[in-house]
């Protein structure tokens, strides 16, 4: 696997990221103990009974949200 992480929009569904180097913190820099994945899926839709990582609750909740890529306009000074 790559050093690289990659974050997938999943149509009607989670983020999922994957890499072999990348931390969660929540709103206090507390890290996430990840114990040794690679590859997590963030919620999405709010209904997870995990957040902040999805667990399958978008497919009860009947989530709708698809994501193209696109470019972002340059950021502003």
């Amino acid at each position: 696997m790559s050093t690289q992480t990659i974050i997938t929009v999943r149509d009607n569904g989670s983020l999922k990221i994957e890499g072999s180097a990348f931390t969660i913190k929540d709103s206090q820099g507390n890290e996430f103990n990840l114990s040794g994945r690679s590859i997590i899926s963030l919620c999405r839709c709010g209904k997870s009974g995990n957040k902040p990582f999805c667990d399958g609750a978008h497919k009860d909740a009947n989530f709708l949200s698809s994501c193209e890529a696109a470019t972002l306009p340059p950021p502003k000074l």
